[in-house]
């Protein structure tokens, strides 16, 4: 646990400054009031930047939690700071006590704050209190909330709360060489998260005229594990019948994919398929699963478009040379963060 004020954001202890509850205790009571505005806004800035760090006690298995309480309204605008602290997956709880007084009610700019601010517009995340006296009756509450792990919606962001199947074209136009950049490809989109049997988990499936597992979500549970599986994966060489590789996807990789988890189908092809896509494609996306279709050189530009969820244009890419698909791994994990940023709080 750590404190920050409000007015001025500064850190008065973080989180592995006290080790026991009684030191936590008497630090809190020493804390002095200082008075001035209610920042909130860059007080949540200062957090989302500074506190949750390794170097200040943040465990990387534990949510991040940050309770708020703010005596009426603040008196900066929020949205924008808590936005980013949402992304970067703080959960946000605000306790706000009475109203803001007369002489603050000038300040105020975002009488909506908490809708705006919490990861959930559906009350888990705001306690309301009419006077200091009753500040009292919302501990229970909020202790059982803020430990109602699957419920911290925040904890989950783009980055972290995934299964991500690789479908990957082994066939003979494809080549040793390029073949290789292929995974390159791969290891550097994988490289950008949050990899653990908790958070993303990474499969990939090769396949030519047939199909391969190559890993499972399960196979491994650590990002040095999964980059040195995609480094070991052998070019097969072969036809192209990329609808049975996208069925075979659905079956072997995203049937053991988690309940709670995102499924994205990342498929990468060079040439025309042999076989029709249209119904497999059907088939993925009438089961949730969001999938990216990646075409260079020969690839077929409205195949990617069939086999792309819907709108197509931020789903599917076409390059025409191996070597400038690096250029596309910012691309595709922007859309892959916008399209989880952009679903509904409630």
């Amino acid at each position: 646990m750590g404190v920050i004020m409000i007015d001025n954001p500064a850190t008065h202890f973080n989180l592995k400054t006290h080790m026991n509850s009684q030191d936590l205790k008497t630090a809190i009571e020493k804390i002095p009031q200082r008075g001035g505005l209610s920042n909130v806004g860059r007080a949540i800035s200062f957090v989302t930047k500074n506190f949750f760090s390794k170097a200040n006690g943040n465990r990387s298995g534990a949510p991040n939690v940050v309770v708020v309480m703010v005596d009426g309204w603040p008196t900066d605008k929020v949205e924008e700071a808590s936005r980013l602290a949402r992304e970067s997956g703080i959960n946000i709880f605000f306790i706000t006590i009475e109203g803001a007084v007369e002489n603050e009610k000038q300040y105020v700019v975002e009488p909506n704050f908490a809708n705006k601010a919490v990861c959930r517009t559906n009350g888990f995340y705001s306690l309301h209190v009419q006077s200091w006296f009753g500040l009292h009756k919302t501990l229970q509450p909020l202790v059982k909330r803020v430990c109602d792990t699957d419920r911290l919606a925040c904890s989950k962001t783009c980055l972290n709360s995934a299964d991500i199947g690789f479908v990957i074209d082994g066939s003979s136009s494809v080549g040793t060489g390029n073949f290789r950049t292929v995974l390159q490809f791969v290891t550097n989109i994988s490289k950008e998260f949050e990899i653990s049997d908790t958070d993303t988990r990474i499969g990939a499936v090769q396949y030519t005229y047939e199909q391969r597992l190559e890993f499972g979500f399960d196979k491994y549970g650590s990002k040095p594990d999964i980059l040195n599986a995609i480094k070991r994966v052998g070019y097969w060489s072969g036809g192209t019948s990329t609808g049975a590789a996208i069925n075979f996807a659905l079956e072997q990789l995203f049937m053991k994919s988690k309940p709670n988890k995102r499924k994205l189908m990342i498929l990468i092809t060079d040439g025309r398929s042999y076989d029709d896509v249209r119904i497999p494609a059907m088939a993925a996306h009438l089961k949730g699963v969001i999938t990216y279709a990646i075409g260079i050189a020969w690839a077929a530009q409205e195949e990617l478009e069939v086999i792309a969820t819907h709108p197509a244009r931020d789903h599917s890419f076409f390059v025409d040379e191996f070597d400038n698909l690096y250029q596309y791994v910012p691309r595709v994990i922007q859309n892959i963060c916008t399209e989880f940023n952009s679903q509904p709080r409630n």
